[in-house]
């Protein structure tokens, strides 16, 4: 059975930076950081953006896809990188295209994208503590396998619910996705099946509210609010 899903729109205008993050304010009134320039010649394509729950300021961002098991850590006051993450324990990354931080403490990096369209019969998520100090380092990642119930998507958003911690996937298709919800917890010693409880419009990233009672989806040049 399908969730229903109140929606209120919401518009942003396209920012002229490399990176722009949307974020939800305590209330649920949507704001949008003033934007940043990202400086580290490393970092091409930079495919999710999460704002740190530690060190105020500070993103985290990983490139697209040909680019390894790193994650970054920007600064947004200079655009400058204060710590490179190498991820130990998963394999080679195919199409990573989200990250998000839960209430757990932990980051989750969506290696959710099919750059075939669609038919990989499954995707991963990689899971691991965000650092108390910043620096360059190698950490140790949880790798867990991931489905859909309804067969193999191509997906651009990863979002980590603030109270549940269940983690949900919206699915990018230009006649319109779903909203994927996964298992209460995730398991690394099988497969995690994500199953559709919602249809959502072109989805190429989301956000939770704080208190969790609104979703934010965006596309390109705008944004869908549901209750």
């Amino acid at each position: 059975m399908m969730n229903t899903w109140v929606m209120r729109s919401l518009s942003y205008a396209a920012a002229p930076v490399v990176a722009a993050a949307l974020l939800l304010g305590a209330a649920g009134t949507a704001v949008a950081d003033d934007g940043f320039t990202i400086k580290d010649p490393r970092i091409t394509e930079s495919s999710g953006l999460a704002a740190s729950r530690v060190h105020p300021g500070v993103y985290w961002t990983h490139n697209d896809s040909d680019d390894g098991a790193f994650v970054y850590a920007v600064d947004s006051r200079s655009g400058e990188t204060v710590a490179t993450l190498t991820l130990r324990g998963v394999g080679a990354p195919r199409d990573v295209e989200a990250i998000s931080i839960g209430a757990d403490g932990n980051i989750y990096v969506g290696d959710i994208g099919d750059n075939l369209g669609g038919t990989w019969d499954h995707v991963w998520i990689y899971r691991f503590p965000e650092p108390r100090k910043l620096g360059d380092a190698t950490v140790d990642a949880t790798q867990f396998t991931v489905e859909y119930a309804d067969g193999a998507r191509d997906a651009e958003a990863l979002m980590v619910h603030p109270r549940t911690g269940r983690v949900y996937i919206a699915s990018k298709n230009e006649d319109g996705g779903g909203l994927y919800e996964g298992p209460a917890r995730l398991s690394a010693g099988g497969t995690n099946v994500f199953r559709r409880v919602g249809e959502v419009p072109w989805v190429t990233d989301g956000a939770f509210s704080p208190d969790g009672k609104e979703l934010v989806l965006r596309s390109y040049l705008s944004a869908r609010a549901y209750e």
